[in-house]
């Protein structure tokens, strides 16, 4: 693979929600065995992340990533967020091995990028309650699970972002 090509890979990977959908919907006819879903921000990728994300993976044959927009985070986390921009982000989380997929949803939730793709299992941090994980519901009504991971102790974006600026 030429060096170009090996650049370009991850941006194959980012796709916007319509073609995700025709590729890891329910229906799709080469749909992998088993989706799994998550989404966030992952503003800075840290090893947190990057263990979270490959526990998903291993839950099934596909991981598809719902990633917030600029926007969308700014109304989340106010406005000195994100430090990095959704493209950015998005071919970040796409270089991953465990990644198959990223999409972006400027809704403030993936409600409606979850009930579209209906995953095999939704994962979210082990931070979350069950009844409180968008589109909760409508996976288990598909017979689909839900999967809770545990957080990497001591890791965590905004921990990150303190420490940078109490840097001096």
């Amino acid at each position: 693979m030429s060096a170009e090509a090996e650049v370009a890979a991850p941006l194959t990977r980012v796709l916007p929600r319509d073609r995700l959908l025709r590729r890891f919907g329910r229906g799709a006819l080469d749909r992998p065995a088993r989706v799994v879903f998550t989404n966030g921000v992952f503003d800075i990728l840290h090893r947190g992340h990057v263990e979270y994300l490959f526990a998903a993976r291993a839950l099934g044959d596909a991981l598809v990533i719902g990633l917030n927009t600029d926007d969308s985070v700014r109304r989340l986390k106010g406005p000195e967020r994100p430090l990095n921009g959704q493209e950015d982000r998005a071919v970040v989380l796409a270089a991953l091995a465990c990644v198959d997929a990223v999409t972006l949803f400027d809704e403030d939730t993936p409600h409606d990028l979850i009930a579209a793709l209906l995953p095999d299992v939704l994962v979210k941090g082990g931070d979350y309650r069950p009844e409180d994980v968008v589109g909760r519901a409508e996976v288990e009504a598909a017979d689909g699970q839900l999967v809770l991971i545990p957080l990497v102790e001591g890791r965590s974006t905004s921990g990150l972002v303190r420490k940078i600026r109490s840097t001096p």
